[in-house]
C-alpha cells in the first residue's frame, strides 16, 4: 500500500519516529526516550541490524532506564486504545441507521470503515492490561535526565531485573497479522469516509469532530476521522521502534532479551512483508500483460498417502502452491518448504463426503479436546494473580506452548470436510476443513479465478517458495490459545433454533449448516435434516452448542443434490453474524438473517455458566429404537422425533413417485445398518438415508413404529376407537375420532399428525405410486394401533383377531379421509421475546 509505505521509507530516511499525519495529540512514544541514534530501520530485515548494547555507568541505571521505557510504553498504549474507542463510538449508531430507509452509511460501508478496528482494540487492551498490571508494584518513576539530582536506587533496579515482560511483546507482536487485514483494506475506508464526507451532512459533522477525553483534566482533543483511522498504520510502525529501544536497555543476561529479540524479528519481517509485498506479488509477468499476485492464504490439512499435514496453502492468479511452514530458531528467520502446486487453468473442484471418523479417531479427538479444557483451566487459575516471578511467568510460558502443540494436533486431526483438487495433468490432492464455511471460501476464491481465460507461466518453485514469508496474509494456524480473549465472548450453553428459508428461485430441498467459534472443546457444528421440495422450506429444528470464547455464528444453506447425480451439495448461501451475550442471555431471540437472496429466520438464545469437563469418551447416543416416543422427543427438545421427520421429508424428496413405496420391502441389511446409524449417530444416519434406496426409507421409517414398546395410539383408546367406528354419521364419527385422538400425549399426537398428513401427499400421487389411503392405511394401520394384551386374571371382551386389524386399519383410514386434520406441530414453541432484522 502506497501510502503505508511512504510512511516507513521517512521513518527509514529521516531515521526519526514521525508524528501520524492529520494527529494533533500527544504521543509519549516521541519523547526523549526515543534519541536519534537508537532509531532502527524496519526495512533491514533479511539480514537483522539488531541494536548494540548500550554501556552505561552501571546495572541499576539501565534497568531504570528499561522501566522508564516500559512506562511511556504503557502511557502510549492507554492513548492508542482510547483513539481506538474514539473511532469505534459511532460504530453502533452508523450500524443502527444502516437498516433503516435513510442510512448514513450502508451495512457494507460499515464493516468496510471499521474493518478489523475492534479486533485491534481487543489486541492492545490484553496488552495494557497485562503490561499495567505488572508494571504496577514497582513504585515511583524516576528521570535522572531532567532532574540529576536524582539517582536510581539499587533495590529499584533489582526488582526491574526480575520484571519480565518480554512474553507480553512476543504475544502482541505475533498478532501483527491482525494489522494485514486492516493496512489491506485502509484506502477502501478512507475512500468511503472522504465520499460520504463530501456527499452527505451527517456523516460530514460526524467526521470532522469526533473528540477524545484525555488526562486526568479530562482535556479535549479533537480529531477527523480519517486521522483516526491512519493511526494504526501509525502504531504498527512504532512497534518496531519501542522494541528496539527496549532492546537497548535490557542486558543480555536478562530473562527477557532473546524473547524480546524474537519480537523484534517478528515485527521487522512483517513491516518488511507489507512493504514489499505489492512488489513481490508482481514478480512474474505473464504473456498478456496479466501479474502474478497473491489472492488468498491460510491453513489447511493436506491428505496425502493416508497421512496429514498441517500446511499453509497459498492461492495466486494463475496457480495453488502448497508449503509447509519449518520453524525458525528464536532470532532466525521462518522459512517456507515447497510440498505442491497445481496450475489453476482447468483445474476441477469437488466437494466431497465427510470423511467417516473410525473410533480410535473419535477417541482421540474426544482425548485431546479433554486435556486442552484441563490445560487452559490450569492456565486461567495460574494467571488469576499475575505472575510477577520469573518461575511463574516460566510456569504460564510452558503451559501455553503445551497448549498451542495440542491445539495444532486438534487442527491436523478434526477436520473431516474434503475438497479434491483435480488437474488436467492428472495430478489430484485432497484437502481437509473441518468448517464448511471456510471450505465454501477457499471454493469460491478458486472457482472464481478458474472461471477466468488464465494461462500459467512455469513458476520459480525456490522463489516463489522463498517469498511466502513476506508475502504472507495469514501469520500462524488459528490457534485460540494466542488469541486475545474479549470480554463479549460467550461463556455457556448456546441454543440455536432454525425456523425457515425464504427468497429460493424455484422448489429445493436444503439444509441449514451451522457453525460457532471458540474453543473446540465440545462440538460445534450441526445441521438441519433436509427439508422437502420447496420455494419456503421449515424445519423448526433446534440445537444447543456448549461454548468457551465464541464471537461469531456462522450460518450456511446448502442445496441437496438430486438423486442419481453427484453427491456434492451446492451452498446457495451464507453469512457470519457476530454475536452479542448482553442480548441474548437466558430468552430467545428471534432474527432473520440474509445470506445473499436466501433469507433464514432463526432464534437465538444463550445462558452463561461455567462448563463441564469434555469427558474422555466420545458421548454416547441414546438409543432411539425400542424406546418410548415420549422419551426420544424430549431428549431431542421436539414434538415429532428426528427420525420419523428425516424419514418422511426423505420419502417426499425421492419417493413419491416410487411404485408400491411403504408396501414394497427394501434389503434387510441397508435397513438394519440404517437403525444401527440412527441409534448411534442422528448425522451419520441422515447422510446414509440420502445414498440408500428410497424403500429402505420407508421400511425404517416403518420398523421405527413397529418397534416402539408402547403403540403410537395408546392401547387404553383401542375400545374408545372400535365405539367410534360403529358411529354411522361421518361427520359424527369425523367429530368423536378427533376428540380422541385430543386425549393422547403431546407427542403421540403430533407425530401421528405429522404422519398422516404426509400420507395423504403420498396418496395424492397413487396415479403413480399406486398407493392409495386404503393400502397406506392397511399398511400403518397395525404398527400405530394395538389391541390391550390379555393379562391373566383379568377380564376382557374377547375380540377377533381379525376384527383387531379391521378396526386397526379403519381407524386410520377414517383419520386419512378427514377433510379438517389439524395440523402437527414438529417443535416446542419458543417463548420468543424479541425479534430483530440482520
Amino acid at each position: 500500500m502506497e501510502l503505508f509505505k511512504e510512511a516507513v521509507d521517512y521513518l527509514e530516511t529521516q531515521h526519526i519516529p514521525v508524528e501520524a499525519a492529520g494527529g494533533t495529540g500527544p504521543d509519549p512514544l516521541e519523547d526523549d526516550v526515543f534519541q536519534e541514534e537508537d532509531v532502527f530501520s524496519p526495512l533491514q530485515t533479511d539480514s537483522m541490524d539488531l541494536p548494540d548494547t548500550p554501556v552505561l555507568c552501571t546495572l541499576e541505571e539501565m534497568l531504570v532506564r528499561r522501566l522508564m521505557v516500559l512506562r511511556t510504553v504503557l502511557d502510549s498504549e492507554k492513548i492508542y486504545l482510547n483513539e481506538l474507542e474514539t473511532l469505534l463510538m459511532p460504530m453502533k449508531a452508523l450500524k443502527a441507521t444502516a437498516g433503516t430507509s435513510q442510512p448514513v452509511l450502508s451495512s457494507q460501508q460499515v464493516r468496510s470503515v471499521f474493518y478489523q478496528v475492534p479486533e485491534l482494540r481487543d489486541l492492545h487492551r490484553d496488552f495494557y492490561t497485562c503490561l499495567r498490571d505488572r508494571l504496577g508494584p514497582l513504585g515511583p518513576q524516576i528521570h535522572p535526565e531532567t532532574d540529576p539530582g536524582q539517582r536510581p536506587g539499587k533495590e529499584q533496579g533489582q526488582m526491574g531485573f526480575h520484571l519480565t515482560v518480554g512474553d507480553l511483546f512476543l504475544k502482541i507482536v505475533s498478532q501483527l497479522g491482525v494489522y494485514r487485514g486492516f493496512i489491506d483494506n485502509y484506502e477502501s475506508a478512507v475512500e468511503i469516509v472522504r465520499r460520504c464526507t463530501q456527499t452527505d451532512q451527517r456523516f460530514r459533522i460526524l467526521a470532522e469532530s469526533m473528540m477524545f477525553y484525555n488526562g486526568p483534566d479530562k482535556s479535549k482533543t479533537e480529531y477527523t476521522f480519517e486521522a483516526l483511522l491512519y493511526k494504526p498504520l501509525d502504531r504498527i510502525t512504532k512497534t518496531t521502534l519501542v522494541l528496539h529501544d527496549l532492546l537497548k536497555h535490557t542486558p543480555q543476561t536478562h530473562g527477557d532479551h532473546p524473547v524480546l529479540l524474537e519480537a523484534l524479528r517478528l515485527s521487522q519481517s512483517f513491516l518488511s512483508g507489507v512493504n514489499e509485498g505489492s512488489q513481490c506479488k508482481q514478480e512474474v509477468t505473464l504473456s498478456r500483460g496479466m501479474r502474478r499476485q497473491l489472492m488468498r492464504d491460510g491453513f489447511v490439512v493436506d491428505v496425502c498417502e493416508g497421512g496429514r499435514n498441517l500446511c499453509h496453502l497459498f492461492l495466486y492468479t494463475d496457480l495453488l502452491l502448497c508449503t509447509k511452514l519449518k520453524g525458525g530458531a528464536q532470532g532466525k528467520q521462518a522459512q517456507y518448504r515447497f510440498c505442491w502446486y497445481l496450475p489453476l487453468a482447468g483445474l476441477k473442484l469437488h466437494w466431497g463426503p465427510e470423511r467417516e471418523r473410525t473410533t480410535d479417531t473419535h477417541q482421540r479427538i474426544h482425548t485431546m479436546r479433554a486435556k486442552m479444557y484441563v490445560l487452559r483451566h490450569e492456565l486461567q487459575q495460574i494467571m488469576k494473580p499475575v505472575p510477577l516471578k520469573s518461575l511463574a511467568t516460566r510456569t504460564t510460558e510452558r503451559g501455553r506452548k503445551k497448549m498451542e502443540q495440542l491445539e495444532l494436533m486438534f487442527l491436523t486431526h478434526s477436520p473431516f470436510l474434503t475438497l479434491e483438487l483435480h488437474s488436467p495433468s492428472g495430478k489430484s490432492h485432497t484437502l481437509v476443513m473441518s468448517s464448511l464455511y471456510e471450505l465454501e471460501e477457499w471454493r469460491e476464491a478458486i472457482h472464481k479465478l478458474t472461471g477466468d481465460n488464465i494461462e500459467t507461466v512455469p513458476p520459480d518453485l525456490l522463489t516463489l517458495t522463498s517469498s511466502c514469508v513476506k508475502l504472507r496474509m495469514t501469520q500462524q494456524p488459528p490457534l485460540h490459545s494466542i488469541l486475545p480473549q474479549s470480554e463479549e465472548s460467550l461463556c455457556g450453553t448456546l441454543s440455536v433454533a432454525i425456523h425457515s428459508a425464504c427468497g429460493l428461485q424455484q422448489p429445493a430441498s436444503v439444509y441449514v449448516c451451522v457453525e460457532v467459534d471458540g474453543f473446540e472443546f465440545y462440538e460445534s457444528q450441526a445441521q438441519t435434516h433436509s427439508s422437502v421440495s420447496s420455494l419456503s422450506p421449515h424445519w423448526d429444528q433446534e440445537f444447543s452448542f456448549q461454548v468457551d470464547g465464541a464471537q461469531n455464528l456462522r450460518v450456511l444453506v446448502v442445496l441437496q443434490p438430486e438423486v442419481g447425480k453427484s453427491c456434492e451439495g451446492r451452498v446457495l448461501g451464507k453469512t457470519s453474524m457476530q454475536l452479542d451475550p448482553a442480548l441474548l442471555q437466558k430468552r430467545w431471540r428471534r432474527q432473520t438473517v440474509s445470506l445473499g437472496q436466501v433469507v433464514v429466520t432463526l432464534s437465538l438464545k444463550y445462558y452463561p455458566h461455567p462448563l463441564d469437563r469434555p469427558s474422555l469418551a466420545p458421548a454416547q447416543q441414546q438409543r432411539i429404537f425400542c424406546m418410548p416416543i415420549g422419551a426420544v422427543a424430549q431428549q431431542e427438545g421436539v414434538l415429532v422425533p428426528h427420525v420419523v421427520r428425516c424419514c418422511v421429508e426423505e420419502v417426499e424428496r425421492r419417493g413419491m413417485e416410487e411404485v408400491g413405496i411403504y408396501r414394497l420391502s427394501a434389503a434387510t441389511s441397508d435397513i438394519n445398518n440404517l437403525k444401527t446409524a440412527f441409534n448411534t449417530n442422528l448425522r451419520e444416519a441422515v447422510s446414509r438415508l440420502r445414498c440408500v434406496d428410497v424403500n429402505a426409507v420407508s421400511g425404517i421409517l416403518k420398523l421405527y413404529f413397529r418397534e416402539l414398546p408402547e403403540p403410537l395410539i395408546p392401547t387404553e383408546l383401542f375400545q374408545s376407537f372400535t365405539k367410534a367406528l360403529d358411529i354411522p354419521d361421518r361427520s359424527s364419527r369425523s367429530v368423536s375420532m378427533l376428540s380422541l385422538l385430543q386425549s393422547c400425549p403431546s407427542v403421540n399426537q403430533n407425530t401421528f399428525l405429522f404422519l398422516l398428513h404426509h400420507l395423504k401427499r403420498v396418496s395424492d400421487r397413487q396415479d403413480v405410486n399406486k398407493m392409495p389411503l386404503m393400502n397406506l392405511a392397511t399398511v400403518f394401520g397395525p404398527s400405530l394401533l394395538r389391541p390391550p394384551v390379555a393379562v391373566l386374571g383379568q377380564s376382557s371382551p374377547p375380540v377377533d383377531i381379525s376384527q383387531e386389524v379391521v378396526v386397526q386399519v379403519q381407524v386410520v383410514y377414517s383419520y386419512l379421509q378427514c377433510d379438517n386434520l389439524p395440523a402437527a406441530q414438529t417443535c416446542i414453541p419458543h417463548d420468543t421475546a424479541t425479534t430483530e432484522e440482520d
